[in-house]
């Protein structure tokens, strides 16, 4: 901010009368010299600004998407019933970037326009108190106008943010699932379907775009008119020696920093409201807290586990469909190490009991008891670790196959390779995985797609066999599977429901026979409980009506 000082100076000397003798050569040379002194000193300071600002702006993105994802992982089950998974990568990728850039470089840039400004506007007034006045009384209009345009680019700016977190929400589901869009031949009607909501986005770009045009038209017509006027009455000073040339000259670049680091601060203002709108959702999500945190509560003694489950009173409504009433008034009794059949026709609840155990969700009445002690007092974290899971159609990660299987534990660096392998062999997996040129270390691709049902179904079994559990829910663990995987599934099944107490969810007769108790559910409640034999003798039982229906399938 002192280059245009010195420059008026060296133009005052150059045009002076006496510009040729040894004093005004000596000044002349002089201010270069201090002039070179605070170029160097302008780019080392420039080079620290921005390596400070990018490196800082660096960790702060990390920070937030830190922030963002812990949260994220935090939440109940029932938020990512009402949330996409789409929206939520937006949010992690795009605006964490907007709002980090809008707090680093933008907030770097603002800072250095406001400095220029505040010296720029003092200095114009140490040389000219006179064309001072004309140059503020342009501006101040043009403050006004900023705000205006600050405030209406919040609201575009969040609007877009949306319209592009809902576009991202369509490919991330299409993309992830993109087999059954092959297989019912709908590329050109998702194509259609993302293109709708991109030209959305599209759309609120261009208007974004047309309101930057008609902001920065405004302001260089306002910056060109604010000169004529500096150059006009300066001119009429000069003519009258109230001015000299190298003093106006000091005020026009005093008057273009000024200028510049206008049209710089509402960049500045533009940028930090779009990153304020980009912000409201994220700030929404990391600072919200989950309904059922993730670590809250006692941590018992193992022992509990040993004892009864016990489903009290059970009144449940998922939050997403709050209209539609899973359970009224349901009680069930779970012996310990004893296993337990759960059956009924489809939307009957049955998959129901195991998130309630499990809890994903809380019943909106009644208990769920552990050994007499009701899981909302007790870590839902240490539940989570000690009760095993297999599920219908089990989720892998997409890595490698001795990682899947050691995922099952909280501390999968303490498991050896022979662990792994044992729980394989156990699992019926050691089969197919010996097959594989890099055995355990064979990747299994997005989701574990390269591997067949029954596959993924076994690295499910010896995952949850590395884990040990005392409580072990199969939630149709073998209805999506041909008979020869089934068999297998089967076997590897049976010896890991040893010593345990077992809640099995099936719909194939053949799971179900050999249970110690069947419980049969109809709308929301249970309706017939008892072993097979029992069941089968009971004059128009549910239970076989179901099998009549071939809602439970009796194999060949």
């Amino acid at each position: 901010m002192s280059v245009p000082y010195f420059m008026g100076d060296i133009i005052d000397v150059i045009s002076s009368e006496s510009a040729r003798s040894g004093p005004m050569m000596d000044k002349l040379t002089q201010t270069c010299y201090i002039l070179s002194g605070i170029f160097l000193i302008g780019s080392l300071a420039n080079f620290g600004r921005v390596y400070l600002i990018q490196s800082a702006g660096q960790r702060i993105v990390r920070n937030i998407r830190q922030s963002l994802f812990g949260s994220v992982v935090k939440q109940e089950i029932a938020f990512f019933d009402k949330t996409r998974t789409g929206e939520l990568i937006n949010r992690m990728s795009t605006d964490t970037s907007v709002v980090g850039l809008s707090i680093t470089n933008n907030l770097s840039d603002g800072l250095r326009a406001l400095m220029q400004v505040s010296i720029g506007a003092s200095m114009m007034i140490y040389v000219s108190p006179y064309l001072a006045t004309v140059g503020i009384g342009m501006v101040a209009p043009l403050s006004i106008v900023l705000i205006l345009y600050g405030r209406y680019l919040k609201t575009l700016s969040e609007k877009t943010q949306n319209a592009l977190a809902a576009s991202t929400e369509i490919a991330e589901e299409k993309i992830s699932n993109f087999t059954t869009v092959r297989a019912f031949a709908n590329e050109m009607k998702e194509l259609t379907r993302y293109g709708e909501k991109i030209d959305k986005v599209l759309h609120l770009g261009n208007k974004q775009a047309f309101v930057n045009g008609t902001f920065f038209g405004f302001t260089g017509f306002s910056g060109n008119l604010l000169l004529l006027a500096v150059l006009w009455n300066g001119g009429m000073m000069m003519s009258q020696a109230q001015l000299t040339v190298g003093q106006l000259t000091s005020f026009l670049l005093y008057s273009g920093y000024v200028g510049i680091a206008i049209a710089g601060m509402s960049s500045f203002y533009s940028e930090l409201m779009r990153g304020v709108g980009a912000s409201t959702r994220l700030w929404q999500i990391i600072d919200r807290k989950p309904k059922i945190p993730i670590d809250a509560g006692i941590i018992p003694d193992i022992s509990i586990l040993n004892g009864d489950i016990d489903f009290k009173n059970i009144g449940f409504s998922y939050p997403s469909r709050s209209n539609d009433v899973i359970f009224k008034n349901l009680t069930l009794n779970v012996p310990a190490g004893s296993i337990t059949a759960v059956v009924g026709a489809s939307g009957s609840g049955k998959s129901t009991l195991s998130s309630l155990l499990l809890r994903f969700y809380d019943p909106d009445i009644g208990q769920v008891l552990i050994n007499g002690e009701d899981i909302r007092s007790i870590n839902p974290g240490w539940i989570r670790s000690n009760v095993g899971l297999v599920s219908q159609n089990p989720i892998l990660f997409s890595t490698t196959i001795y990682e899947n299987i050691a995922y099952g534990t909280q501390d999968a660096k303490s498991i050896t390779a022979e662990e792994i392998i044992y729980a394989a062999k156990q699992a019926n997996a050691m089969q197919f995985i010996d097959r594989f040129p890099d055995g355990l270390q064979t990747v299994v691709g997005e989701r574990g797609q390269s591997l067949s049902g029954g596959q993924r179904q076994r690295i499910a079994i010896a995952r949850a066999l590395i884990k040990n559990p005392q409580i072990l829910i199969l939630d149709e663990a073998t209805s999506a599977l041909d008979a020869e995987s089934e068999y297998l599934v089967q076997d590897a099944l049976q010896r890991l429901m040893v010593n345990r107490t077992v809640i099995t969810i099936a719909h194939r007769l053949s799971t179900i026979k050999h249970a110690d108790q069947i419980v049969v559910l109809n709308e929301g409640k249970i309706v017939e409980r008892g072993n097979y034999n029992d069941l089968m003798q009971l004059e128009n039982g549910v239970f076989k009506k179901l099998i009549e229906k071939q809602s439970i399938l009796i194999e060949n």
